[in-house]
């Protein structure tokens, strides 16, 4: 279980890092700001992982970082209102470039297994990455102007 943890890790990290900057492009918040409900939402989504591994159930990981991110949000619950106010400087759509790419990424078995190929094939990979996100904002923009929207 320990490479899996690692792997999740290294995962959400560069997941983590992807979604400071897109968001800090895309939205104007300074990855200072962003990074405590990045880090946030990083250790939500590997307590889920974990708790998929560790209850003997066969629910999938999304319903427990679901439900866990549900209850530390709870109004009254400790540090409800720190969780909040930190992810709320985090946009969707930031989060969702880097973790789609990444989906598309996972065919190839593990970023361990991807970063072994070279350092020049990382590099494609963040291009590729980057590349995906401002194509994605920028269809996004003009899609937004033509409907008076932006």
């Amino acid at each position: 279980m320990s490479s899996k943890v690692t792997n999740w890790i290294l995962t959400l990290c560069i997941v983590g890092i992807i979604s400071l900057f897109s968001n800090w492009i895309g939205y104007s918040v300074m990855p200072i700001d962003a990074t405590p409900g990045i880090l946030a939402l990083m250790g939500i989504a590997l307590l889920g992982l974990i708790l998929r591994d560790i209850v003997p159930l066969n629910i999938p990981s999304i319903a427990y970082i679901g439900i866990l991110g549900l209850i530390i949000t709870i109004p009254g619950v400790p540090g409800s209102s720190h969780i909040v106010e930190w992810t709320e400087k985090v946009d969707l759509l930031s989060l969702a470039t880097p973790v789609v790419a990444y989906a598309g990424v996972s065919i190839g078995n593990s970023w361990a297994d991807f970063a072994k190929l070279g350092w020049k094939t990382i590099v494609v990979g963040i291009v590729i990455l980057l590349s995906t996100y401002i194509g994605s904002a920028l269809v996004a923009e003009i899609v937004l102007k033509i409907q008076g929207l932006a």
